[in-house]
């Protein structure tokens, strides 16, 4: 993996463990190489995280759209920082400067942007790992929700196993790179009739 994209909050949140264990993720991304591919912002633990890689003289590129930038404070001391029009414009272009992604907490647009790259894995639209680093159990209650789809029926199996998850920074970065891509595809169940 030559980058990989964080999806995080524009706040750091109530537990000091979510800013540290951004900064731990951070650097660990300088360590190994990996640059940071993320949201362009200065706030939050996006900052955090942009903060870290580069004091640890790692590679970071912002991705934010215009509308955002006054918002979100840009961060000005980025390796490159890319402007765009909109929030499809910014998802679309951090996949493809991406291996991987990563969700570290955070609110909506975390959430969307995370489910968003895990449906495009899903359908094979690409073949990169999806992690969810879960800090101080904080998406334990969204991985209940997707073990629940499978049992309901919705998730096959094999699509359930695309989330890598871990509690711990080198954890996560270590599954994902041994992260296999499943052979199952999408399935859909024709409607039965009369209904």
């Amino acid at each position: 993996m030559k980058n990989i994209c964080v999806f995080c909050g524009s706040n750091t949140g109530v537990r000091q463990a979510y800013a540290d264990t951004t900064v731990a993720l951070g650097r660990a991304l300088a360590a190994g190489g990996i640059g940071l591919v993320y949201g362009g912002g200065n706030v939050g633990l996006m900052g955090v995280l942009a903060d870290a890689v580069l004091a640890a003289g790692g590679e970071v590129t912002g991705v934010i759209p215009r509308a955002l930038k006054e918002k979100e404070v840009a961060h000005l001391s980025l390796t490159a920082l890319h402007v765009v029009g909109s929030m499809h414009e910014r998802k679309a272009l951090m996949a493809d400067l991406s291996d991987g992604f990563i969700a570290l907490p955070g609110g909506y647009g975390t959430f969307d942007e995370f489910c968003e790259v895990l449906t495009w894995t899903q359908l094979r639209i690409q073949q990169k790992a999806c992690g969810l680093l879960n800090i101080e159990g904080y998406y334990d209650a969204l991985l209940s929700m997707f073990d629940h789809a499978e049992n309901e029926g919705f998730l096959k199996p094999e699509h359930r196993r695309l989330i890598v998850s871990d509690t711990d920074v080198d954890g996560l970065l270590q599954r994902m790179k041994q992260f296999v891509f499943p052979a199952a595809e999408k399935w859909l169940q024709k409607r039965p009739t009369g209904i």
